[in-house]
């Protein structure tokens, strides 16, 4: 692996790459010494998801990257080194251990999207309310009691997911906001919502489900789309089998969502998606091992796919194998774009 580590980063440095892929490879650690030579100065997009990492690099060699993907780590701290990275747009640190986000997050001036989700955040530092450019803040699955009263400077926040927190209320100042679109606060413990929720023209999706507390909702809601949120989240079955099929040994029922099936506007998955992924939760999640599967139970392609995902939702931390990127981050704004059909 070591070997293979250095060949992938010698070649981003000689063919001076713009994307740096170094996702599953089992690093503890950041590769100081590969990644402070020359040559990586033209790197603007680095990939370390699914490592083992459990700090980020406290002085920065890679000022000039706009996306940084850290998804599935073991981080607990951001550094105040973070603020160096005045150029970075898009930072991904969802499914880490995430326990302080340093104030120095706020100097960067260029953040469009921020996702912190499924992490043990108890707070978020005022600091984030410097964040202009900020269009995307996930900070769903952690701790958080309140949110900073500073969030409202926030102007170019289009969509604000903070599902499954220990939230008490939704701060009043968060109804300013100019451009928030959608808000999602579904799995709090919200009894309240301030009465001029909805009042912005730009603000139409408003998730507040599973808030067992929450007794009304503002008039000015009633107008606005209200409803569940989440791509992949577990959903209550019943005890009744769900339809299956079965090939020699193997017996896969398929997913609840199969009979969720509404009218044309509901957002189904594709039928290859949900059984993808209730084979990959069956064999990986339960049995740790994907190898009991074999060509003769499913195609070679469809093995390769389960063994390695897609991408995983920034969510529910669900793999997906047909879909890259979920709702709140369209195809069209990432450098896939036309490379992948959801």
């Amino acid at each position: 692996m070591a070997s293979e580590l250095c060949k992938t980063i010698s070649e981003a440095k000689l063919e001076r790459h713009k994307n740096l892929f170094l996702n599953y490879r089992n690093l503890h650690h950041f590769p100081l010494e590969l990644l402070k030579d020359e040559g990586l100065q033209y790197l603007e997009r680095l990939y370390m998801k699914r490592n083992s990492l459990t700090t980020l690099v406290r002085q920065p060699l890679y000022c000039n990257v706009y996306c940084l993907y850290l998804h599935s780590n073991n981080i607990v701290v951001v550094p105040e080194a973070i603020g160096s990275l005045v150029k970075l747009q898009f930072l991904d640190l969802s499914d880490n251990a995430l326990e302080i986000v340093c104030p120095e997050i706020g100097r960067l001036r260029s953040l469009r999207h921020l996702r912190l989700a499924n992490n043990q955040l108890k707070y978020l530092p005022a600091e984030v309310g410097d964040l202009r450019e900020l269009q995307t803040l996930d900070i769903s699955t952690n701790r958080l009691i309140t949110l900073p009263e500073r969030l409202h400077m926030c102007l170019s926040l289009q969509y604000l997911t903070a599902d499954r927190n220990h939230l008490w209320y939704v701060p009043r100042h968060l109804c300013q906001l100019p451009s928030l679109n959608e808000l999602s606060m579904a799995g709090n413990r919200l009894a309240f919502l301030p009465l001029d929720l909805g009042r912005s023209r730009e603000l139409q999706y408003v998730y507040v489900d599973n808030n067992i507390h929450l007794k009304g909702l503002p008039s000015y809601l009633y107008n606005k789309v209200i409803g569940c949120s989440g791509c992949g989240s577990p959903i209550q079955v019943s005890e009744v089998k769900l339809l299956s099929f079965s090939s020699g040994q193997l017996t896969v029922f398929l997913p609840a969502e199969v009979k969720s099936i509404g009218t044309e506007t509901d957002h189904v998955l594709p039928l290859q998606e949900l059984a993808m992924r209730t084979l990959y939760n069956t064999y990986y999640r339960f049995l740790k091992d994907l190898n009991f599967l074999t060509p003769i139970s499913l195609p070679k392609s469809l093995l390769e796919l389960l063994h390695c995902p897609l991408g995983h939702c920034h969510r529910c931390s669900q793999p997906m194998f047909t879909i890259v990127y979920p709702k709140l981050f369209p195809l069209r704004e990432t450098p896939m774009a036309g490379l992948h059909q959801g």
